[in-house]
């Protein structure tokens, strides 16, 4: 098998059709010429071209020979080189810049997480371009960087604005991606955090056989992200997935909108710490006594469990997913109080059986919210 050993520091132009290709061996793994090009509906010569010039650029490797039981001369197969690209993601907190770089597979290779020394545009762009600047300097030098935040995230222009970021304080448009692009020299993307993470879990997760396929985050707040027909919906003003405000009886935490019977009232942290009678960031007393069978913390779990219930039968009511992924560091509602869940599903869905309901919880880590922030980067340069 043919190898090359140095990174690639700066993406090749593939042309649409030579991104197609190489999004389906990552995607789906390694495959014969003839195959590949019956996949990606290409010409087998087109494909053989498209082939020479990903194996030039290193980005694929030729490996065995496919046996077929046909005479003939057996197909020769190509393999996608993890380490032929890595991919800048960085998920920015109210108070901490997270970063990972990836590798072709996304597989993590470096992280690492920065303290903000303020939430100022300013400041943001000079650390992410420090950051970005460490990260290059070795083996694993990214060709591109994703980022994501919580916050309205929708092209304005030729440009990725950054609408609102209440974790930043953002108020007014940003345009992240022409501020950071410029100062790393690298193309940049910039996403809603919700949806990065969907992007990554349909591609590389457990939701890659699933569509359609809805994600929730829980954590500080709450986010939901949709994949329909092979795409994340991002809708006309990239606002698609908000679904905090959706009013579920009871009275619990006052939310910024001054409700205090919506979702954003039971099921993000601070709201589960609020209606649990604990001190703000202290989520894992909150959790300790409801473990313990306090009555005031299990009720908390119980009314955060009924709103993701009610939310997740809206989901499936509106786009009867195949799978439905809970997914944060704020979901321990399912493990305290399942039948909860189940009760607003038997009350909110409009029809279908809820044992139909796919709901799943994968493993999570927050640095998964960077790793989907370098999806993003890899979806824009491979998918277009």
């Amino acid at each position: 098998m043919t190898t090359h050993a140095q990174p690639r520091t700066r993406w090749p132009e593939l042309g649409h059709a030579g991104g197609l290709v190489l999004l389906e061996l990552l995607l789906h793994g390694a495959q014969s010429r003839v195959r590949l090009a019956e996949n990606v509906g290409l010409s087998r010569a087109s494909l053989s071209r498209i082939a020479r010039e990903l194996l030039d650029l290193g980005l694929v490797v030729e490996g065995d020979v496919e046996l077929r039981e046909s005479r003939g001369r057996p197909p020769e197969t190509l393999h996608l080189r993890p380490e032929a690209a890595h991919f800048l993601g960085v998920k920015l907190t109210g108070d901490t810049l997270y970063a990972v770089v990836t590798d072709l597979s996304a597989r993590v290779v470096e992280q690492r997480a920065v303290p903000l020394p303020s939430r100022g545009v300013d400041t943001v762009v000079a650390l992410l371009t420090e950051v970005a600047a460490d990260l290059s300097a070795g083996a694993t030098a990214p060709v591109a960087i994703g980022i994501c935040l919580a916050g309205d995230v929708l092209r304005s222009g030729p440009d990725l604005v950054v609408r609102r970021s209440s974790f930043l304080g953002w108020n007014e448009d940003v345009p992240l991606a022409a501020l950071v692009g410029p100062a790393t020299g690298l193309p940049v993307t910039v996403s809603n955090d919700v949806h990065a993470l969907t992007a990554a879990h349909h591609w590389f997760g457990s939701g890659v056989a699933y569509e359609p396929l809805v994600v929730y985050g829980l954590g500080a707040g709450i986010g939901s992200g949709v994949v329909v027909g092979g795409e994340l919906l991002e809708g006309a003003h990239g606002r698609t997935g908000r679904i905090g405000h959706l009013r579920v009886g009871g009275t619990g935490r006052v939310c910024e909108n001054g409700h205090d019977d919506c979702v954003h009232s039971f099921v993000t942290i601070p709201s589960i710490e609020f209606n649990a009678g604990v001190a703000p960031g202290d989520y894992a007393t909150a959790l300790r006594r409801a473990r313990a069978g306090e009555a005031r913390a299990v009720d908390a779990f119980r009314r955060a469990a009924f709103a993701l219930g009610g939310i997740i039968a809206e989901s499936v009511n509106a786009f009867d997913p195949q799978m439905v992924s809970v997914m944060g560091e704020g979901r321990d509602m399912l493990d305290i109080a399942p039948q909860e869940l189940r009760r607003a599903l038997l009350e909110y869905l409009e029809q279908g059986d809820v044992d139909e309901v796919r709901i799943e919880r994968p493993p999570f880590d927050f640095s998964l919210y960077a790793r989907g922030a370098a999806v993003s980067a890899m979806r824009a340069l491979l998918a277009g």
